[in-house]
């Protein structure tokens, strides 16, 4: 029988809703959540994680367990639902919380820490006090994330992030004052030819003598998917050969 509900989003490990959360299944999460290496994690946690994409394309690639902290009710709500339907339900749990109190009280420590945060700093807030908290800086910032991260962090662990490229120096600046530093990076570019839009970022406590540069490029200049989008997103995308 054909699946006619349109409100889920469906990929090919697994389909997830996210009409009720802040925000919604978009390229950023997708491909952070390919791109972090998932090998040695015994322990991850996503931090905002809006209806747990992220958390469900890491548990795709491994097989630690994952915790998610999301601060939104109706998010976090929908995130279990996406767990408890999923493949991996057994070794998935949302924690409905505010990070920055989270990351105080937490008892235990993470090696592999991820988020999409909140991306926009000096842009104006959204009406919509949702959006608002999910987009900007109202509910936790860059430095908030850090401080949190580094509190939690086993000294060899990393904290991967998806950010606008025009953030990222901030975010390297800021990481440096809680002994954090870019190992490796990916530089998202819209259209071959244009200049990156986006870029992940892996940091950890080790400050490496060289970063590990890649660069990812989603269409070409005709608008089609490139062969390194296809090639990564294969497996995931119903359609995409």
């Amino acid at each position: 029988m054909k699946n006619t509900d349109t409100r889920k989003f469906h990929l090919k490990p697994f389909s997830l809703s996210h009409h009720q959360s802040t925000m919604k299944v978009g390229t950023d999460a997708i491909l952070l959540g390919l791109w972090v290496e998932t090998a040695e994690a015994k322990k991850i946690l996503d931090v905002g994680a809006g209806c747990g994409i992220i958390s469900l394309l890491l548990a795709s690639r491994c097989s630690a367990p994952i915790d998610a902290v999301e601060l939104d009710e109706e998010s976090a709500g929908e995130a279990s639902r996406n767990f408890t339907n999923s493949p991996f339900s057994y070794r998935m749990k949302v924690i409905h919380a505010d990070f920055n109190i989270f990351s105080t009280s937490c008892p235990e420590k993470y090696d592999l820490i991820v988020s999409n945060p909140p991306f926009f700093i000096n842009d104006m807030p959204s009406n919509d006090l949702k959006q608002r908290q999910a987009r900007h800086h109202t509910t936790l910032s860059y430095d908030q994330l850090l401080k949190g991260g580094a509190h939690i962090l086993f000294p060899g662990g990393k904290l991967c992030v998806v950010l606008p490229f025009s953030n990222h120096r901030i975010f390297i600046e800021l990481a440096g004052n809680h002994g954090m530093f870019p190992q490796r990076q990916q530089l998202i570019f819209p259209f071959r030819g244009s200049q990156p839009n986006r870029i992940n970022l892996c940091l950890g406590f080790q400050d490496p003598e060289k970063i590990i540069t890649e660069k990812f490029i989603i269409r070409e200049e005709n608008k089609m998917f490139t062969k390194q989008y296809v090639e990564l997103l294969k497996d995931y995308y119903i359609g995409l050969k």
